[in-house]
Formats: C-alpha cells, structure tokens, sequence
C-alpha cells in the first residue's frame, strides 16, 4: 500500500508538472508546478503510514541508512540495519517509508484457557555455565520483558536460549523473530496426589532433610535451586514449564497391599484400576517358628505417603510404583519371617494381634526412612489344614477338655451358690416369721394395756358418775325426802325409756321399811316392764 501510495503521488505530480508546461500564463504555470510538487510531498508522506490491525504486530525491518549488525545479533536495538528489536502496536504508524524500511504483520500470540506458552528467545546474553534455561524471574517482569523486546535484550539481561518462565493464557504482543513459543497443557494433579517438582537449573541444593542414624541425607531444593523441591503441588491445575521441570505425580491415597495365596486380579480398590490392583497383590509370606513348623501367614499392609514426605519418596525411590513396592515387599517378608522365629506355632496362632502391633512398629520405623508412612499391618489367616491341621486340632482338643473342666467348676460353683441361697432364703424366711411374732407379741401388749387402760379409765368414770349421782340424790333426798327422790327419779327413766306403766295392786303390811304402798307398786310395774322387754 505504501508504495502505491508514492506511485500514485508521482503519476500525479508528473501529469500536474506536464500540464503546466502547456499553460502560457506564468503565474498558472507556477501555481501547477507548486501543486505538481505537494502532491508529490503527499505522496512521499502517504507512502511512509503503515497500518497494523487490532489482532496484529508489526515487525520492522531496516533495510538502508543505518549501520550494521554486530556480529552474533539477530535483532537491532539501536536503529541498525536489520531486523528490529522493537514492534508496532495495532494502529496508524508514520515515517516507515519504502526501500528504507519492511513492515511486516503476524497474528499475537494466543494462549487458550488450560494451556501454556513454552518461550525460547534466538537472542540475548548466554545462559550461565552448566545452566540449560534461563534464570527465573517474577511473571510480571517476564511478561514486560516478552512485550518490550528492547528490554529484553537490554537492561532486561534477557537470556539466549529456553526461557523458565511460561505465558499463562491470554493474547501477546511479542516479537516472533526474537520469541518462539510452543503451546502445551497445563499441569493437572488429581485429586489425591501431589506433584513432586525437578528442577533442571538453578544454583545447587542446599536443603537437608532429617534422616535416620547410619543413612545418608537427602538433599532437597528451594525454589531458583537445582533439583528436588522440597515443596510439592497440592491437586489442582499449575502453568509448570514441563522442558525446565520434571514433574512426578505422586499418589497421597491410603493403599493396601496384599500377601496373600488368593486368586490375583480380584481386588479392586481405592479407585485403583485392574493393573494397578494386580501390583498390590503379593505372594503369600511363609513364616518358620521356633518350634519348627512353617506356615503361610495371610498379610495385608496399609499405607500412605504424606505429601510434605513426597519428594523425600521421590529422592530415594523415585516416582515410580515399583522400587516403592520392591522395598515395602522386601521389609514386610524379612520382618515377620524373623518375628516369628522368637515364638512357637501355637502362640503365633494365640497372640495375632500381638505381631500385629510388633510387625506395625518395625514396619513403620523401617518405611519412614524412605517417608512412607504405614497405618496398619494385618494378620488373616495363619497356617492351613496342611501345614498346621494337628496341631490346630491338639490344640482345640485341650481346649474342649479345659472348657469342660471350667464348666464343671462353674456348676459346682452354682450348686455350692444354690445351697448358700437356699440356706440364706431358709433364714430369711425363719427371721421374718420371729419378726412377725415379735410385732404380734408386741401388739398383743400393747392392746392388753390398751384394754386395761380403758377398763380403768371407765371403772374410774362409773365411780365418779356413782358418786356424783349419789351425792345429788343425797343432796335431793335431804331435801324432799328419801321417798320423793325415788319416785322422782323413777318417773325420769319411766320417761327416758317410754315405759308403759299398769300399776298392779300389792298388799304390803308396811312394816319393816320406810317404803309406801304406792311406792312398791310402781317398782313393780317397772320390773316386770324391764322382763318383757329382755325377753322380747
């Protein structure tokens, strides 16, 4: 476009110019060669704009007034000739004219989302002695340095070679001449694993991790060191550059390993695919004991690795199942097979859970070393009828008779118990019967003074009514007389108990008493009132 643009102004200033030689007015002629010329300017001036798109930069290359290249530089960062450290950003740029300057477009670098930009730069200082990668740097001044290529390769120290740093998803601005850059995934740790991280540059590690008596330690890296972070991934998606780090993803679930003469191939757990289950199924441990026998014990031994001991797995037996596997197998099988050479048969049957809790211990202390954590050791089946079919049977024959013995101990426990009972229940019985006849003697008394407390209490009350009454017909028959107070006292309970009276006639000689006639005759009708109604 640019250089049609000065084609275009030269046609037109050259036509303007042909034109005014023609004219024979000077004046019109001055002002068509004046034209002629600014037209030519425009067209000189339009030829130097340059437009870069909105998804576009623009890279820029000198190809006259400017001097030339040092020798080993690819890109000019003071106005050479050459290839230009410095790029156009999406718009209308000036001063770029033809056969003085190249001005070619490339699309900006887009990193899609769960991906990652591996960056090489062709220029820049060399890469430190014995360093494959660049130093790493803090993402916002890579991401300053990758936009601004003149700084890279200035005060930037930009270095030659793969770049440490990645791009994270997004659009770049970057020179393509200076950069290439490769598109990979991200790194993904799933659920219940860590990523144990491998530095392949930086300064040498100086991180020391404890270990136990005898072993050598194990040398872990800080971040900008070189080798085994001691730092490991939790689950989750990272823009780890895969060229500058190994990663090794390492499993934090809780495995069972299985020694066991079963069918392999029939366990399936923990999320733990076919293949890997089959791993975990290991030949059966045959054990010998102090007494001579050798049996198979059915073992299974849980475990885990922490993700803080990761990378020290990681140093000592690598990301790989299988030395893992090879070392717990080999501990396991040594430590029960020289356990059971301190008991005999029948106590390694009787005292399971006492191996278990010795095995756990040993196991432990002996996986540690190499930070795998174990979290249970399991016995199942000891022997079979083949190796320990006799042996079992003595045995539970001397049980039954030793269970017999304690049975009948324990009925002649119950029948001495029964007696004791009975003779206690006899007691009790004879005890509450004295009881009773003791409350009942107790009562009869106190009823016995009850009767004569009442007995005197009424012979006192008769006493005082007698003499209260005598006194009053005392005190009457002093007045009217021995006869009136009788009589008087007679036609009261006459009265009081509605007798009927029929006076019968008596003949009295009145000699020998004080009584009258009238007087004995009325006492009679009350007597013979007093018969008829006892006998009524």
């Amino acid at each position: 476009m640019s250089s049609a643009f000065l084609l275009i102004g030269l046609i037109l200033a050259g036509m303007i110019a042909a034109s005014a030689f023609r004219l024979p007015n000077k004046n019109a002629k001055a002002g068509l060669m004046l034209l002629a010329v600014l037209v030519l300017i425009g067209g000189v001036a339009m030829s130097s704009v340059r437009y870069v798109g909105s998804t576009s930069v623009g890279i820029v290359k000198r190809n006259a007034l400017g001097s030339p290249l040092q020798p080993g530089k690819i890109l000019a960062t003071e106005n050479e000739m050459g290839i230009q450290a410095d790029v156009l950003a999406p718009g209308w740029h000036l001063w770029y004219w033809p056969v003085i300057f190249d001005v070619d477009t490339r699309p900006l670098i887009d990193i899609e989302a769960d991906k990652i930009g591996l960056v090489e730069s062709r220029d820049g200082l060399p890469l430190d002695p014995g360093q494959v990668f660049a130093p790493e740097v803090s993402n916002a001044e890579f991401k300053r340095m990758i936009e601004d290529p003149k700084f890279f390769l200035t005060d930037g120290q930009g270095r030659k070679g793969p770049q440490s740093n990645v791009l994270t998803p997004g659009k770049y601005r970057l020179n393509p001449e200076l950069f290439t850059v490769t598109t990979v995934d991200t790194t993904e740790v799933p659920p219940a694993a860590v990523a144990v991280l491998k530095s392949n540059f930086g300064s040498e590690p100086t991180l020391s991790t404890p270990v136990a008596d005898g072993d050598e330690p194990v040398i872990l890296a800080k971040s900008g060191e070189k080798g085994i972070l001691a730092e490991a991934l939790q689950p989750g998606k990272y823009p780890v550059n895969t060229k500058a780090y190994s990663v090794s993803i390492v499993s934090t679930r809780e495995t069972i390993i299985r020694f066991t003469a079963g069918e392999k191939g029939l366990l399936t757990q923990n999320g733990l695919d076919r293949s890997q289950a089959n791993a975990n199924e290991q030949r059966e441990i045959t054990v010998r004991t102090s007494d001579g026998f050798t049996f198979p014990v059915d073992v299974r031994v849980e475990y885990k690795i922490e993700p803080k001991n990761a990378p020290i797995v990681v140093a000592k037996l690598g990301s790989d199942d299988a030395p893992l596997l090879a070392k717990l197998n080999s501990t396991v099988r040594a430590i029960f097979r020289n356990n059971a050479e301190n008991v005999k048969a029948l106590d390694y049957v009787n005292q399971r859970s006492t191996q278990e809790s010795q095995s756990l211990a040993m196991i432990g202390a002996e996986m540690a070393r190499s930070g795998v954590t174990i979290t249970g050791v399991r016995i199942g089946d000891v022997g079979d009828e083949e190796t320990l079919g006799q042996l079992l049977n003595t045995q539970r024959d001397r049980e039954i008779a030793v269970q017999e013995q304690e049975t009948f101990k324990e009925q002649q426990k119950a029948a001495v118990q029964q007696k004791e009972l009975s003779k206690t229940q006899q007691e009790a019985e004879e005890e509450k019967r004295l009881a009773t006849a003791s409350y009942e003697v107790k009562i009869a008394e106190q009823d016995k003074e009850k009767r004569i407390i009442e007995a005197r209490a009424l012979a006192e009350s008769i006493e005082i009514e007698a003499t209260a009454q005598a006194n009053a017909y005392q005190l009457i028959a002093n007045q009217i007389g021995k006869a009136n107070a009788a009589m008087i006292e007679v036609l009261r309970v006459i009265g009081e108990n509605r007798i009927e009276i029929t006076p019968r006639v008596m003949v009295s000689n009145g000699e020998g008493g004080d009584s009258d006639p009238e007087t004995v005759a009325l006492i009679g009708t009350m007597l013979d009132q007093m018969v008829k109604d006892s006998n009524e």
